[in-house]
């Protein structure tokens, strides 16, 4: 196979398909020096200041002159003296396309009173703010398949007890934007369907009161969500003896489900993209655009998100924004990134993270062309801010960090039922109660780390299959897993660190 990728004939880069040594000789070109998998190739040479282009877009400036041949990076490639913040035109709806002809296809769910449809059945036992961690940590340990597995044995229909605590709760403005993304946050998981049940623990006299929190949220106590704090039940050991006898009490109902055909309509998939390599924006990030496009098709909702990480792409979704409002409020959120890493001595561009560079990635402009490719082809249907509800069908898009278990938690607790992540360095992560597909970029990735990994789509740089072929692949994966296959990472019991809310504000 030819070891240099053209991505587009106005590309000014060609990607290295493997290792590249000095003297190679392809697409007319001499390889200059040694080149690593992944990494960029000058197609020509390049002056000092002249922007350069991958996927026929501006991903930096050289920063000196660039021979044909040369291995181009973080030594000859940067923003450029405007910091990345050159026009890009937003022109909002101009690339708006006719919705797709609609098509049927179900999944085995989990129908749920309320209308909602669950890929998974767990029993989720929140905490109100950190001081209360330990004894949801417990009553959840309780119950663990792995140390005490006659707990659940009579309940073989729950996925599991699984405690999602965090480091905040307290010390914080009781009014401020923090205070209100983790109430939100914790609201969406108390409310999501792949709980059947939930109980939240407070302390008693927390920031975050669990009192205010019902009310906020316009919660109430029921037989699917219960609440108590520990000062008010007489301390450790009663909170977690009074927590075990309920989830006791609440398994029995929670056992008594089972899954039937439910229509795609139901699915909503965070979109991730952690680890990110070369190869991301080539193989994986467009295959799984390419099932996003099915899964649109069959009335389906993807949540793409990572603001940091469209940062220099996002004027390729807000010409698919099907209203002028919708592309406005994502650029607001562009705005306020740029505000909020400036106030605090950093810039767009300290994204991506060293994993990211030595894999071929060398700007955020680069990084984040590849990663807007999750969301496939369809038009643009909302924005949401962090842990918003997601009520809209179609490609949304909600505001988040890109750390990824930060995001993915505001993407759950908007309501998605199942994640997909894709990874060119090998990012190990799982998310409860939602399934999250690990999809490989390349060949290497897979055979060194296959106990991780849901689906190699390295096949697509070996040659062995087209982007929508793959595409489909990962769209027939996705149906499997929202009907009960276990993904690698619940395999491995990845989900319980990771739910990781988005602290803003000052500690007090």
């Amino acid at each position: 196979m030819n070891p240099l990728i053209r991505l587009h004939p106005e590309d000014d880069v060609l990607i290295a398909r493997q290792q590249l040594l000095g003297g190679t000789l392809a697409q007319g070109i001499t390889v200059k020096g040694l080149v690593p998998a992944g990494h960029k190739v000058a197609a020509h040479d390049i002056a000092t200041a002249q922007p350069v282009r991958r996927y026929n877009q501006v991903i930096g400036f050289a920063s000196q002159p660039i021979a044909a041949g040369e291995h181009v990076h973080t030594h000859n490639l940067n923003l450029g003296p405007e910091g990345g913040a050159f026009g890009r035109d937003p022109a909002f709806g101009a690339d708006l396309k006719p919705e797709p002809v609609p098509r049927q296809a179900s999944f085995m769910g989990i129908r749920r009173a309320n209308g909602s449809v669950a890929t998974r059945n767990y029993i989720g036992i929140l905490s109100s703010v950190n001081c209360s961690a330990t004894v949801a940590r417990a009553i959840a340990d309780h119950f663990s398949r792995q140390t005490n597995p006659q707990a659940l044995a009579p309940y073989p229909q729950v996925d599991g007890v699984v405690a999602l605590t965090h480091g905040s709760g307290c010390a914080m403005d009781t009014q401020g934007e923090g205070m209100q993304v983790l109430q939100r946050t914790l609201a969406g998981y108390a409310s999501h369907a792949n709980f059947c049940a939930v109980l939240m623990v407070g302390l008693g006299c927390e920031a975050n009161q669990v009192s205010d929190w019902l009310s906020s949220s316009h919660l109430e106590e029921n037989e699917r969500l219960h609440t108590f704090n520990i000062q008010d039940v007489g301390g450790t050991r009663q909170a977690v003896q009074r927590g075990i006898a309920l989830v006791n009490l609440l398994l029995p109902k929670a056992n008594d489900i089972q899954r039937e055909p439910c229509s795609v309509a139901h699915l909503k998939i965070g979109l991730q993209c952690g680890g990110s390599d070369g190869y991301s924006g080539i193989s994986a990030n467009p295959a799984l655009g390419a099932a996003i496009d099915v899964l649109v098709a069959h009335g389906g909702t993807a949540i793409l998100s990572e603001t940091p990480e469209i940062y220099g792409a996002e004027h390729l979704l807000t010409r698919r924004a099907v209203s002028p409002e919708v592309g406005a409020k994502l650029l607001e959120r562009i705005r306020w990134w740029e505000h909020y890493t400036r106030i605090h001595g950093g810039e767009m561009n300290n994204n991506p993270s060293p994993g990211n560079k030595a894999g071929g990635l060398t700007t955020i402009l680069e990084k984040s062309l590849g990663a807007v490719a999750k969301g496939g082809t369809t038009n643009l249907k909302a924005v949401y801010r962090y842990a918003e509800p997601v009520t809209a069908s179609g490609l949304v898009y909600m505001d988040t960090p890109g750390y990824d278990p930060v995001s993915a938690t505001g993407q759950v607790a908007g309501g998605a039922n199942l994640i997909c992540f894709t990874t060119g360095r090998g990012s190990a992560y799982g998310c409860a109660p939602t399934p999250s597909l690990k999809l490989a970029t390349n060949t290497a990735l897979w055979q060194r780390q296959q106990d991780d990994m849901d689906l190699n789509c390295g096949d697509i740089i070996d040659g062995h299959s087209s982007v929508t072929e793959m595409g489909q692949r990962i769209f027939e994966l996705m149906l499997a897993t929202a009907s009960g296959t276990l993904s690698k990472s619940e395999r491995h019991g990845y989900g319980q660190n990771e739910f990781v809310p988005w602290q803003l504000g000052a500690v007090m």
